[in-house]
């Protein structure tokens, strides 16, 4: 499994609408026993400045139930500015998947950018500091890695409602198992 072609094409970054989301599409390497996919790549990631140190915590989310959504969160900075970029895959069953612009001077403020992850699908979403995300479960137990460029700090850690009405999210199936704390968070016009 160490083809140089594909060591040198192990996955590649897509734009979107959202200036610094990107989709990522991962190319397997597979043979008779399966497949291998590489999900993190320093030297690859440092054009993006989003990763400059490298993954700091990566976190495995499991969601039982389909319909359940999770989010929208983003975490600030200690000192005001915007902070900690995530890569997001699945890694078991499907996600809806949502990133939202919630940065102040954004010209795409408000806007969001979605997309399927699943695991037969191996891709990712790169999300940059002071854009929100969300996910909904299209199956049940399905699982998402997350790689997380800062440190987690609960007092910096930001939400805004999956029902908002000024953020338009159609979310693929009915929305349930919303946390206490998901349900509680403001409208982005108040926050």
């Amino acid at each position: 499994m160490t083809d140089s072609a594909t060591e040198r094409d192990r996955f590649t970054l897509h734009p979107t609408p959202l200036a610094g989301v990107m989709e990522v599409e991962f190319q397997p390497i597979a043979d008779e026993r399966g497949t291998f996919v590489r999900l993190f790549e320093r030297d690859r990631f440092a054009q993006t400045d989003l990763f400059p140190k490298g993954p700091v915590h990566i976190n495995l989310a499991t969601t039982l139930e389909a319909g359940t959504v999770r989010g929208l969160h983003w975490q600030d900075q200690a000192d005001g500015t915007l902070g900690e970029a995530k890569l997001v895959t699945c890694v078991a069953g499907r996600v809806f998947d949502v990133a939202v612009d919630l940065r102040p001077d954004s010209p795409t403020r408000f806007e969001h950018h979605s997309l399927e992850l699943s695991a037969r699908r191996p891709r990712a979403l790169l999300i940059p500091p002071g854009v929100a995300h969300g996910m909904q479960a299209l199956e049940d137990s399905s699982m998402l890695l997350y790689l997380h460029a800062a440190e987690f700090v609960p007092d910096l850690e930001r939400g805004a409602r999956a029902d908002d009405p000024r953020l338009s999210i159609r979310w693929p199936l009915p929305v349930r198992n919303l946390s206490e704390r998901d349900r509680g968070h403001p409208l982005v016009e108040e926050g």
